[in-house]
């Protein structure tokens, strides 16, 4: 082939430049765009993630932009609460096949027991509740149902951690300590993180459940209810607003010269910012537990005064989880009983032994102040963009405990449920088997539940990690499938 013209006028000459300039772009292109990999694999490696958590930005569109988790310690029955097993009322009495000899945590089982209370269809969905729940049981048509849960342990303590952290051993940061580390605050003025206690005490394992792990300090859970008022949040009589204000920038200054000195000192930069924080909170927290605000219609429909003081403590714990949500409260667990007692149920749902007069005890306190949260949450549009989660760390047998009218603990099925934001209502994800015993239809590990969780607020669970010991952490550790049949 002839070389074109070398005349620089020449049309020829033009076109050859042309397709060198083109092919010359692209080359540089090309290696461009293999820089900029390298680059990204480089920042990865270095702990330089291009997502970059903290600031409110999600992996894909959310449909939650908040999560309320409703949390009953002790174990709550699935086969006495959510999963009627017509199996148990047939067979009450009778040895639970190929297990009749079963030792479980506390030792021997005795026969098969049926609930002591009848199931009622709710809803459109038909969803057999029990009829201890009748409030609750009214929201089964917003519902979805998640029977085929199982736990990695048979003990409250690291059952509770397991269900809050996805980890069965202490020193993991929990889901809520996840969602601040992910989005960071909505309300400058109040903590991205909240946890209430139940009147009646901690959960077994006490603070474990809102710790923030590895994460940074600042991320832990701050604890608040509404019948123990946040304290030293008045300034002292005799001190001036001046010299209160004068006494904060010394301090400041002070803990930022400090902090410079000691770089990568999270515990130190979450005291700092946590000292910072109360001082905002000054004016933003007697407002929110100010409960004296709600109107009496309100209060009615928690049972905020009733006359069972547990559950009227419970219900001013609901209003306040609502006023925390509604004022940007990222991530805020709700207790529903307490850590073990020397009698077993007394304060939780540990039914060993008396199983009957123990849920009539904790279904009450439950059941109208948690049904009109969500009634409340629906009424003022919050239920919309608010994930509403309700767990427990296990199940219990489907037997009595040998010489008791209880139930022991079942690792091997229980339920959770979800509500809200993005869920789709009145359906039901896997089942234990016909006595309630084991997960057998779609078993659903917490990991599954919270990568469900993570994916309707706007991340993919397998890339919000946290750089820790050689690897990169998650909330799903390495497992997790997102249950898209509950997905609205």
């Amino acid at each position: 082939m002839e070389r074109p013209a070398t005349t620089p006028d020449s049309l020829a000459w033009k076109a050859l430049i042309d397709r060198r300039a083109f092919l010359d772009d692209m080359y540089r292109a090309t290696a461009g765009l293999g820089m900029l990999s390298l680059l990204g694999q480089d920042l990865q490696a270095e702990g330089l993630p291009s997502w970059q958590p903290g600031i409110g930005r999600t992996h894909h569109s959310p449909r939650a932009k908040r999560v309320l988790q409703v949390f009953c310690p002790g174990a709550a029955s699935h086969v006495d609460l959510w999963e009627h097993k017509p199996a148990l009322d047939r067979y009450h009495g009778s040895a639970l096949p190929g297990e009749a000899d079963f030792l479980s945590f506390q030792g021997r089982n005795g026969p098969l027991m049926r609930s002591p209370w009848p199931f009622v269809r709710q809803g459109q969905s038909g969803k057999a509740i029990t009829s201890m729940l009748p409030h609750l049981g009214a929201h089964a048509d917003e519902i979805a149902f998640f029977h085929g849960m199982h736990s990695r342990t048979n003990t409250h303590g690291p059952g509770c951690v397991f269900m809050n952290t996805g980890h069965p051993t202490e020193g993991f940061p929990s889901a809520g300590a996840w969602m601040s580390y992910a989005l960071g605050s909505a309300n400058e003025n109040l903590p991205a993180y909240v946890c209430i206690p139940d009147i009646r005490g901690e959960p077994p394992n006490g603070k474990a459940n809102w710790s923030q792990g590895f994460l940074p300090a600042r991320h832990q859970g701050i604890v608040m209810s509404a019948q123990q008022p946040i304290r030293n949040l008045q300034t002292p009589q005799g001190i001036s607003s001046e010299a209160e204000a004068s006494t904060r920038s010394l301090i400041a200054y002070i803990n930022q010269r400090h902090a410079a000195n000691h770089p990568g000192d999270t515990a130190l930069q979450a005291r700092m910012e946590a000292y910072e924080l109360a001082a905002r909170m000054q004016l933003s927290a007697p407002e929110v537990t100010d409960l004296k605000q709600e109107p009496t219609p309100i209060l009615d429909l928690y049972g905020a005064n009733d006359a069972n003081p547990l559950k009227a403590g419970f219900a001013r714990n609901c209003i306040l989880a609502r006023r925390l949500l509604e004022r940007g409260v990222r991530y805020v667990n709700l207790y529903c009983a307490s850590r073990a007692s020397g009698v077993d149920g007394l304060l939780n749902w540990d039914a060993h032994k008396t199983l009957k007069s123990d849920y009539e005890r904790h279904c009450p306190i439950l059941d109208q102040p948690a049904a009109a949260l969500l009634t409340d949450l629906k009424q003022r549009g919050l239920l919309e963009d608010t994930l509403v989660l309700w767990t427990t760390e296990f199940g219990r047998m489907p037997t009595h405990q040998e010489g008791t009218q209880g139930r022991d603990h079942n690792p091997d099925a229980f339920t959770c449920w979800m509500a809200g934001a993005g869920i789709r209502g009145g359906v039901t994800h896997g089942a234990s088997d016909e006595f309630g015993r084991r997960a057998a239809t779609n078993p659903t590990t917490v990991w599954d539940f919270y990568a469900t969780a993570l994916h309707l607020l706007g991340f993919d669970h397998e890339k919000l990690t946290y750089y820790h010991n050689g690897l990169d952490r998650r909330l799903t550790d390495v497992h997790g499938q997102v249950i898209k049949e509950v997905l609205a």
